[in-house]
């Protein structure tokens, strides 16, 4: 029972944690705009993340790995927020924004091709072919015509999904090229002062800065920092230090799903029998990249 838990429902916890950013996000929006809302949502983090690494007295990177870090923090968390909140604010249905981004491991496994030189088997690639036509079925019914409508969300919400889905690829493979050992809190501090850096120019020159502080927006606010930035770190950290990183890389794509299904529920977010079709041909076609076995 005890290595059940470790091994299973600690990174299921882990990953059902991440997929509720997509929810967080659509319950917030409506009383902020997107790069406004990331701002706050940083600053706060920042702080209690400030807190934090004075407690545990934090060993800080030098210069050199500090900026690889921010570098990676505008990548991954700057591109990749930015970008979901763009589309969902667009009307793009939050669980087909996952799925977009579900593709990350694919995108991810091509750059290496490229970039790192890395190897992919016979069995990788069948699962990139299968992650891209599985999408492609989804947005072929998303733009179905449909009582005179020509898709669900705007056809300009998929350049930020795409914008999303390439920034935290690229964040990834930079990561894997230029990682350091750096202390994970100051690590994700230094990448979260990159992105809010990012979330700043943009609020401030994009923007109004308007913000609505209804108890919605408020709700979303306290399980962003403490739910998604504060505790799916803290988790995947202490998932990290028993050695469970790969249950992890494993049952990540799970997330749209579970984000679909939220989605459903919260929502009424609906997906017709190809889309779901689509949705089950990408996540295998994820699930045999990102798995060994």
């Amino acid at each position: 029972m005890r290595s059940l838990f470790y091994t299973y429902l600690v990174p299921a916890l882990f990953v059902w944690l991440w997929s509720t950013g997509f929810i967080g996000a659509k319950y917030g929006l409506p009383y902020a705009e997107p790069f406004t809302l990331l701002l706050i949502r940083m600053l706060i983090t920042l702080a209690l993340l400030a807190g934090l690494a004075w407690l545990m007295k934090t060993r800080w990177p030098g210069w050199r790995s500090a900026g690889h870090l921010a570098v990676t923090g505008l990548l991954v968390h700057g591109c990749y927020l930015g970008g979901v909140y763009y589309a969902i604010q667009g009307g793009m249905p939050s669980g087909i924004v996952s799925l977009i981004v579900g593709l990350q491991p694919l995108v991810t496994a091509a750059a290496a091709v490229v970039i790192l030189r890395e190897g992919v088997s016979g069995r990788q690639w069948l699962g990139l072919m299968m992650g891209l036509l599985g999408v492609t079925l989804v947005l072929l019914e998303q733009f179905a015509v449909k009582d005179g409508s020509a898709s669900d969300f705007p056809l300009w919400t998929l350049v930020w999904a795409g914008f999303s889905l390439v920034g935290i690829s690229l964040g990834t493979v930079y990561q894997k090229r230029f990682g350091t050992q750096a202390d994970l809190v100051a690590g994700t501090l230094i990448q979260y002062s990159a992105a809010a850096a990012l979330f700043a120019v943009g609020a401030f020159t994009l923007e109004s800065r308007e913000v609505t502080w209804a108890l919605p927006l408020q709700l979303s606010m306290v399980w962003l920092v403490f739910g998604v930035s504060i505790g799916a770190i803290l988790l995947l950290m202490w998932l990290i230090r028993r050695g469970a990183a790969s249950q992890v890389a494993s049952l990540f794509y799970l997330v749209p799903p579970v984000t679909a299904l939220e989605a459903f529920w919260l929502f009424d977010e609906r997906l017709g029998l190809l889309a779901m079709a689509g949705g089950i041909v990408s996540i295998t076609g994820v699930a045999l990249v990102v798995t060994r076995k």
